[in-house]
């Protein structure tokens, strides 16, 4: 290799690893740890202990992704709940769940009553993270541990004991991720409730179910398990409801019933849709019926998902603290719900409850704006509130709030009845503010994780365009591609939409590919050539309305939905096309080389493959099997194993393709051995990512493979269309497998084929593959079967410079968009995932991806 091919392959590797340094640099300081105020909240010195607080002990009900609508809607199983909600034992509302509407931040807000980082979203997979831990951090459950004789206990998601550890003196917790489960991990919360209800050593019970949501991620919202799953939670409220009435012990105990998210209408969560935000949050006690009145249940059907009063998921927090008579903690952001301070009959009682409140909310007021704060010393240093800065006329409310405190015993029913509308302003207005300066950025950080990327788009673009030569028609197609995608990261709405960009310029690329190649061949193959092009085009009409994705017209009618699942004999005709490509192809190598016993191997593997696909179909989503009577054999036969171990043997033969193809090639031998190896090694990598697929979108491989076979016809494809075709379908594949900038799009249903228990290596890789699937599979086609015409395959690292470029680009412009944005109404619903997106699709994709196989080709070259 010449000293400036190695030169500029070095620059380009640290041009990558640059890359990476400043995507990371500007995550720090875009996603930065919010800082808390340390301790355990305390009662001042002048108050005692609240002794009237109604309740002593509390049975917290979580039952994940609990939509309003599934509890309060007519269309709901909860028949129980309801008639208490109608008795008035039962105070329902609506939670709202800010996002990301996730487990961890949501438990986080829920327990500590703050707004928690953004950065909560990416520790929520990460199982073994103890880094977010509520240790050291004030919230209910410690002030209720902190109480005389204070004693916890814990079942179900495992996310509670990573929070809070050694918290609980009794636990066992059910990993969050095995979604395919969703009825023993269920039982392993419910076999423990009878004892824990006959026992009298506990003050605080959680509880958190996870079935419920796992029947989202399979069947969405109202799939055909969901009515028996509430019927089933509903019962354990009865069961619950009907010790609390039976044992003494249990008299002044509070039930909280209540979603930690919702989800959307294809059943995930994570993003800010009136679905995912909106959950069930009732109050549940016998003790309820002398002070409230009932309410009309079930109620009709909400398109906004809202049901009686709307709270927020923070004033859980306060309103515990009132109810079991415990400080409310440090760093609460929450507000006594109103509705709930009935309980106390004395208007006095009530009002101190909002104070204390109030108080609690000034210190975390404080330790943000101390400069405001310190610039209004008395009230009459507000003068004009109206041209304050918002900090500072939040100090004048508070100090107008204490002012009116002092002088309570002088007038009190006159103070109550005026200063409880203060009261609330006030701790609105901060509720307000400080919930959206939650997470400080660090813009010395995201500046210089965004100048380093410059500087190094710079050197890059260099490198890449003085390596790589292409024709006017290429180079032009690549710098509109790259202007038009950099401009859309600046708008909401291009962000949410992105598929349709790549849609539309992916078409346009290939119709302009056809009119080249026409124009190339002008006579003989000019017609065939014509036709081809068609087909390719016609092909990827078909691939971008399979899924209909995006966050406008999510939900509406695609080929999945209105043709495929109505179809189950057509879907698994397509299906068993696509398993039939692989053993094919793969078996012709073998035979040509005079090994024909080994030729059956590929039959075997992919045999195994499709066993398991039709095993983990029965149980993710028996409705796609419905009068597949030639099947019923398949799946009785499967049936009598686990599906780890069929997922095992899967991946256990597909490595032994590995191993019998590199024994059979050598292709370390010539380049033409090592063509023969890509190719098969590309058939291998097909069949494990077809595993790695939803049911639905394995017929996309079909299609892929033909675009692929007419692709390889034109004769004039150069590098560097090679390239462009490359980079096209890899995103628009992405879209066309359901994927969107959204977290709640992130598929977990293949993330533990043949995994044990957690491993968050194995998990993130299957998690990964499961979710860039289309974009592996263009990348592994056009580097190993779609070989341009001119033979100039050592060229590929150096166009590896492009693909860089682009990666660069599109982080910087991501960068650009979130720190100009980053007082915006979506910062944390829209720019923010696109932020998480941008880093998966360059260390995994671009980097992990694109960087192997550039290398390998570029090394055979």
């Amino acid at each position: 290799m010449r000293p400036v091919t190695v030169r500029k392959n070095t620059g380009l590797v640290l041009s990558n690893l640059v890359l990476g340094i400043a995507v990371l640099l500007f995550a720090k300081g875009f996603f930065p740890h919010k800082a808390v105020l340390p301790g355990l909240a305390a009662w001042p010195a002048d108050i005692a202990a609240h002794d009237s607080a109604p309740f002593d002990k509390v049975i917290f009900m979580v039952v994940d992704a609990l939509r309003s609508d599934f509890v309060y809607s007519n269309a709901s199983s909860f028949h129980f709940t309801q008639s208490l909600i109608r008795s008035g034992e039962a105070i329902p509302f609506t939670g709202h769940a800010s996002p990301p509407t996730i487990t961890m931040p949501r438990v986080k807000a829920i327990t500590t009553g703050s707004v928690p980082s953004f950065l909560d979203l990416v520790l929520n997979f990460a199982e073994s993270d103890t880094s977010s831990s509520l240790a050291a951090q004030d919230s209910w459950l410690a002030q209720l541990k902190a109480k005389p004789n204070g004693k916890l206990v814990m079942y179900g998601d495992d996310t509670w004991l990573r929070l809070f550890p050694d918290f609980f003196d009794r636990a066992d917790g059910t990993t969050s991720f095995f979604v395919s489960d969703f009825i023993e991990v269920d039982n392993n919360v419910t076999r423990h409730i009878p004892e824990e209800l006959a026992r009298d050593d506990w003050n605080g019970m959680v509880m958190h179910f996870l079935g419920l949501d796992h029947i989202g991620h399979k069947t969405g919202p109202r799939g055909p398990n969901m009515p028996a799953k509430q019927s089933e939670m509903d019962d354990i409220v009865q069961q619950i409801y009907q010790a609390m009435s039976t044992y003494d012990h249990l008299q002044s105990t509070l039930l909280v019933l209540l979603g930690d998210h919702g989800m959307n209408e294809a059943g995930n969560h994570g993003a800010n849709s009136a679905g995912e935000v909106s959950t069930a949050l009732t109050f549940i006690s016998p003790l309820f019926k002398n002070e409230f009145e009932g309410t009309a249940s079930p109620a009709d059907f909400s398109e906004d998902f809202k049901y009686y009063d709307l709270v927020d998921q923070s004033d859980v927090a306060p309103t515990l603290a009132a109810l079991l008579g415990f400080p409310i903690p440090k760093n609460s952001l929450g507000a006594i719900v109103p509705n709930m301070l009935q309980m106390w009959t004395n208007k006095a009682d009530r009002f101190e409850l909002l104070y204390r409140n109030a108080e609690q909310m000034q210190e975390v007021a404080y330790a943000t704006y101390p400069e405001a704060f310190d610039a209004i010393p008395d009230l009459t240093a507000c003068g004009n509130k109206d041209n304050l800065p918002d900090a500072q006329r939040l100090a004048c409310k508070w100090l107008a709030v204490k002012d009116l405190h002092e002088s309570f015993t002088s007038n009190q029913y006159m103070f109550i009845r005026d200063g409880s509308p203060l009261l609330r302003s006030f701790l609105k207005e901060a509720q307000s503010q400080l919930s959206g300066t939650a997470s400080k950025y660090d813009l010395r950080s995201m500046l210089l994780g965004a100048g380093l990327l410059v500087v190094a788009i710079m050197v890059t673009a260099t490198l890449g365009l003085t390596g790589a030569t292409a024709d006017n028609f290429a180079l032009s197609t690549f710098c509109f591609t790259v202007g038009t995608y950099a401009a859309t990261m600046f708008a909401s709405s291009y962000v949410e939409e992105e598929h349709q960009f790549w849609y539309w310029i992916s078409s346009g690329f290939l119709v302009l590919l056809t009119i080249k190649q026409q124009r190339v061949h002008m006579q003989g193959l000019g017609r065939f050539r014509t036709a081809s092009g068609v087909v390719v085009c016609i092909l990827f009409a078909i691939m971008r309305r399979w899924n209909q994705t995006g966050q406008k017209y999510a939900g509406e009618a695609d080929l999945v939905t209105e043709v495929l699942t109505r179809s189950p004999w057509l879907l698994w005709t397509l299906i068993f096309l696509t398993y039939s490509i692989v053993p094919r192809r793969l078996r012709t190598r073998p035979a040509e080389l005079g090994l024909k016993r080994m030729s059956i191997v590929p039959v075997l593997v992919t045999a195994s493959a499709f066993l398991f696909k039709v095993a983990f179909t029965a149980a993710e989503a028996p409705e796609l099997l419905k009068d597949m009577v030639i099947l019923k054999p398949v799946v009785s036969f499967a049936a009598r194993y686990p599906l780890m171990s069929l997922a095992r043997i899967v991946f256990l033969g597909l490595g032994n393709l590995v191993g019998a193809a590199l024994y059979m090639e050598k292709p370390w031998t010539s380049q033409l051995q090592m063509s023969s190896f890509l190719e098969s090694l590309h058939d291998i990598m097909s069949l494990f990512l077809i595993t790695q697929t939803r049911t639905v979108n394995i017929p996309l491989f079909l299609l892929f493979h033909f675009q692929v076979k007419v692709l390889q016809n034109y004769s004039a494809f150069d590098p560097f269309e090679r390239l462009m075709t490359m980079l096209y379908m890899q995103y628009s594949s992405f879209f066309a497998f359901g994927g969107t900038n959204a977290i709640s799009s992130v598929d977990l249903s293949n993330a533990y084929n043949g995994v044990g228990g957690y491993n968050v290596l194995a998990v993130g890789i299957l998690t990964f593959v499961s979710n860039w699937a289309g974009p592996i599979w263009w990348t592994s086609a056009t580097a190993c079967v779609l070989k341009p015409r001119t033979g100039a395959q050592g060229k590929d690292f150096k166009y590896f410079g492009m693909l860089t470029l682009f990666a660069m680009i599109h982080a910087l412009m991501v960068m650009v968009a979130c720190l100009v944005l980053r007082e915006h109404l979506f910062i944390w619903t829209v720019f923010s995932p696109k932020y998480l997106y941008m880093m998966a699709w360059t260390f995994a994709q671009h980097m992990v991806v694109n960087g192997i196989f550039s290398a390998v080709i570029s090394v055979n070259g």
